[in-house]
């Protein structure tokens, strides 16, 4: 069961300064595998927000600070798709006029993996012996699911949860309006995409909405509080305590 592995974490922003307890799940499931943890306190934002707002030299040095930190660990692993993209597939084109910072940037994004995906495609394993007696719907987070392609790694991991019954919610691969500074630039645009995932998640019956990324849970559980709508968001990190 790769008990003698070790992974390093990559906590999200998010994560961080927000929902700790994301993280704490996280240290709980390696450490009910028997793999050890790391987590660098000195590890800062990846770059992410910088870049896709433009500010790609502000971006680069967040960049070489995160690949300086994290290279010489043997897996790193993170609890938000969108943060993996970044490092795996924007880190090598930032630096594709560097050789040197190219050749590093390759290297850290190679072995960086989403939290499910590493469980899943590199720990294989999928029940961790978790209990929640609801009814349960899952959300697909745009960069996990189109430029990660991770999709069906979350659905077996919650089929293996006792108790809980996954419904499918309507369009549930479509964008939920966050998009980090896009819901601060375009608010009503934002507003009105996630006005149509609560629809879908309403209308799904589901009690608990699931899903891998904190910044989209953040968002759809903001809407819903404000709707007072009784329906819960939980990172998958926590569902597999439980």
């Amino acid at each position: 069961m790769n008990r003698n592995k070790s992974v390093t974490l990559f906590i999200q922003c998010l994560v961080d300064q927000i929902y700790p307890e994301v993280g704490d799940a996280m240290v709980a499931v390696f450490q009910k595998l028997g793999i050890s943890v790391n987590c660098p306190t000195e590890q800062t934002c990846c770059g992410q927000s910088a870049y896709n707002s433009g500010y790609k030299s502000v971006s680069k040095t967040a960049a070489k600070r995160f690949i300086e930190i994290f290279e010489k660990s043997e897996v790193i692993v993170c609890p938000s798709g969108s943060c993996v993209d970044m490092v795996r597939n924007h880190y090598p084109s930032l630096f594709r006029n560097e050789p040197d910072w190219h050749s590093r940037a390759e290297n850290v994004g190679g072995k960086t993996y989403e939290f499910t995906e590493y469980l899943v495609d590199v720990l294989k394993v999928e029940d961790f012996g978790a209990s929640f007696k609801e009814k349960l719907t899952y959300h697909d987070s745009c960069h996990l699911l189109r430029n990660i392609g991770v999709k069906d790694q979350p659905r077996k991991l919650i089929s293996k949860v006792a108790g809980a019954e996954l419904v499918e919610m309507g369009n549930s691969d479509k964008c939920c309006g966050f998009g980090g500074t896009f819901s601060i630039k375009y608010p009503q645009i934002s507003t009105a995409i996630l006005d149509e995932k609560l629809d879908n998640i309403i209308s799904s019956g589901a009690t608990t909405v699931v899903g891998c990324d904190v910044g989209c849970l953040m968002n759809i559980q903001g809407r819903l509080n404000r709707k007072k709508l009784p329906i819960k968001t939980m990172h998958i990190a926590q569902l597999l305590v439980q």
